[in-house]
Formats: C-alpha cells, sequence, structure tokens
C-alpha cells in the first residue's frame, strides 16, 4: 500500500493543465483536498470550458506558454509541487515544424525547470513518452531531450530544494489526439477504420494509470529518477477490433492505409542500458540517474557490464492482450461509450 503524502492546503501548478492528463490530474488532486492547483495553459477556451466544468474556487487559469518564461514564473508562485504536462505530442505536427517541437518540448522544459527550482518548488514530475527511447521521429527526439534536461538539472545540483523525475508511458487510451476516439468517430460515421500496419503493436495505458504513475513519481522520487509503469499491449488491429466489439459492431470493416512516416512498428518503454540499472518496484520500474561527477574521463573510462545482459522493455516483448483481453480493458475506461454488443 502506497503511503501517500499529506497534499492537504498545498499548492500545486499543472503545466498544459487543460489538456486529458492535466485536467484528469487537476480533479484527482481537488478529491485529495489541495489549497489550490495553478493551471498553465495557452487555449483560453480551454481553460474557459474547465473552469465552468469545474466550478471549484481552487482551480487557478494562468494564461501563457511553457516558451515564456515570465508566464511559467508567475504560474509557478506559492506552488509545492508542479506536474509538467505541456508539450507537442503529435508525431505529424512535430515531423513538419521541428523547430516549434525543440522550442516547446526543449526550451520550454527548461524553463519549467529552472523556474521551478527558483520558485523553491519542492517536486517537479516532468511526463515523456515511449518515443524517447530510440527516436525515430522529431517529437520523440524533442521528448528525450527533455529528458535529459531534467535529469541534468539533478545531476548538476544533487542538494537542491526540488527533487525533479521523470515519468515515461505508452499510449494513453482515449485522450485527445490518440487512436481510440478516431476509430469510434470512423465507427458512428459508418466509414472503415483504418490502421496502418495490423501488427504494429503498442502499450495500453488509461488516463487514470497515468495519473497513478505521476503520483507514484511524486512519492518517491530521488533526484533525477525515471518511473515506468508496467503496461501490456496489443496490435493496433487487435484495438480495432476490440473497439468494434464495444461498440456493439464487431464485424465493421477494417481498411489498412499503411505505416506513416516516423511511426515505428513497435515502441519501447525503456532500453536495454536502462533496464540494466532499473529496480523492480511491483508495478512500476525505477531508472536512477547517472549521478556521476562532471569530470567526463569517468563517462569514457567507466563502463557497466549488466548493460550487455540485459534486453529491451517493449511492446513486443510485454504482455500482450488479444481482443478479448483489450475489451475487458476497454471497458475500464469511463470516457468510452458502451454499446450493448450486437448492437
Amino acid at each position: 500500500m502506497i503511503e501517500h503524502v499529506d497534499l492537504t492546503g498545498t499548492t500545486v501548478a499543472i503545466t498544459g493543465g487543460t489538456g486529458s492528463f492535466g485536467s484528469t490530474m487537476a480533479r484527482h488532486l481537488l478529491g485529495r483536498g489541495v489549497g489550490a492547483v495553478h493551471v498553465l495553459s495557452r487555449d483560453e477556451a480551454k481553460q474557459h470550458d474547465m473552469r465552468v466544468a469545474f466550478a471549484d474556487d481552487r482551480l487557478k487559469f494562468f494564461l501563457g506558454d511553457v516558451r515564456d518564461r515570465a508566464s511559467v514564473d508567475a504560474a509557478f508562485v506559492g506552488a509545492d509541487h508542479v506536474f509538467h504536462a505541456a508539450a507537442l505530442k503529435q508525431v505529424p505536427s512535430c515531423e513538419f515544424f521541428p523547430d516549434q517541437a525543440v522550442k516547446t518540448n526543449v526550451v520550454g522544459s527548461a524553463n519549467v525547470v529552472d523556474a521551478a527550482a527558483a520558485a523553491g518548488v519542492r517536486s517537479l514530475v516532468c511526463l515523456s513518452t515511449d518515443k524517447a527511447v530510440y527516436p525515430v521521429n522529431a517529437m520523440g527526439m524533442s521528448k528525450a531531450l527533455m529528458e535529459k534536461t531534467a535529469q541534468a538539472f539533478a545531476r548538476r545540483h544533487p542538494d537542491a530544494a526540488t527533487t525533479v523525475s521523470v515519468t515515461r508511458y505508452g499510449n494513453v487510451m482515449y485522450s485527445r489526439g490518440s487512436v481510440i476516439p478516431h476509430f469510434v468517430a470512423q465507427i458512428r460515421s459508418g466509414r472503415p477504420m483504418t490502421v496502418t500496419d495490423p501488427s504494429m503493436t503498442r502499450f495500453l495505458m488509461s488516463l487514470a494509470e497515468s495519473v497513478d504513475l505521476v503520483e507514484y513519481a511524486f512519492e518517491h522520487a530521488q533526484p533525477g529518477d525515471l518511473f515506468v509503469r508496467k503496461a501490456p499491449a496489443s496490435t493496433v488491429e487487435t484495438l480495432a477490433r476490440a473497439v468494434a466489439v464495444v461498440m456493439g459492431v464487431p464485424d465493421h470493416p477494417i481498411e489498412v492505409i499503411g505505416t506513416r512516416h516516423g511511426e515505428k512498428r513497435h515502441e519501447t518503454l525503456l532500453s536495454r542500458e536502462e533496464r540494466a540499472t532499473a529496480t523492480d518496484e511491483g508495478d512500476y520500474y525505477r531508472v536512477p540517474v547517472d549521478a556521476r561527477s562532471l569530470q567526463y574521463e569517468k563517462y569514457f573510462e567507466e563502463g557497466d557490464p549488466r548493460a550487455s545482459v540485459e534486453t529491451d522493455y517493449t511492446s513486443e516483448n510485454t504482455e500482450r492482450l488479444d481482443v478479448e483481453g483489450t475489451v475487458a480493458l476497454l471497458r475500464t475506461l469511463p470516457e468510452i461509450v458502451i454499446l450493448p454488443e450486437g448492437r
């Protein structure tokens, strides 16, 4: 059983706080009795919608962008803890505009880390993605550099008052822009569900589980720690067929359109090298930061023989769900509309 830190009366800031994760985390925090949640985002319309939906005076909205250090500083005044979820997350967008991915995901994250330290924040948890491991697209590359930025702070400032950690997870089911609502929309409009490579695999995690992962990091992190939640996976075809089942149309057609630019066949949550140093904590892996000093010769002269005896933790070698198992997982999601089977 996790011993939860008492958050009663504390102030928590969430960057990207109007997104799928941010709004879910805000609701969770309010339920834990926080004094205030500072929501930093650049979308005033989403802020208005969230303000109306929550109707809770403890929510404080800050219009700004992580690229703008001054707006980050303003949102962090009085904050005890910060969850950094703001990012450009769409692979195609980042492929077309990699400079924008760098400005938000790398420079913006550096602003968040520096602002948190300057404000005396006790804990900062930065959200990353499996696409940061062996990245093949600009989104993954920029998130990998976000991770390095966060861990570099911990390495350079081991005695800092701010504990900076990183969480990394795979596909969050039914989050904004993810494939499940896309499949649902295609079914409802009578169009075939489009899949890229039917044998492509992806980790599956619910929004609630992503909150659990971030909270676990917040509760347990040492400076620079990376946390991964163990997760099952399915093929894209299995996921599509499972969505069709819960929508009541198990025979809905599927159209294969081919792998898109920047996509991998399988994703990786932990590299071989990370897994070699990771500790297994039940539902989670913890990877400590390489905290050797800034004397560079140690990086050339000291190796780690464990790195040669482990394998990557991937969506291909994790627990693989069949259609029935994926359906059972989908039925746990409050976001999806479940229709009677056979309709």
